[in-house]
């Protein structure tokens, strides 16, 4: 996943993809592009997931491999969903879901 430049360093808001280039015959584009959600979220953020996805969701895997305990997973899962852009379930209605 990448880890570039996704905000504007002077106002912090979020940079556009205005152009796209090879590196290896020189061809470049020039437009306006969508970046993935996934590149919007930080390193942090980012590597979460991968670990996530990696484990298939198993909690137990990921508090293994990154040695951390089943709250702070929570936290970080929720920071993960708060950072795509979507609502987090108050920990009510997740009571009720089990």
């Amino acid at each position: 996943m990448s880890s570039g430049l996704t905000s504007c360093p002077s106002c912090g808001e979020h940079l556009a993809i205005t152009r796209l280039s090879c590196s290896e015959c020189g061809l470049s584009i020039e437009g306006k592009f969508t970046n993935s959600r996934f590149a919007l979220l930080s390193p942090e953020q980012q590597r979460f997931a991968e670990v996530f996805i990696k484990a298939r969701g198993n909690i137990k895997e990921v508090e293994k491999e990154l040695d951390l305990s089943y709250p702070t997973v929570r936290k970080k899962l929720d920071d993960l969903v708060t950072g795509l852009g979507y609502a987090v379930k108050a920990s009510e209605d997740r009571k009720r879901e089990v």
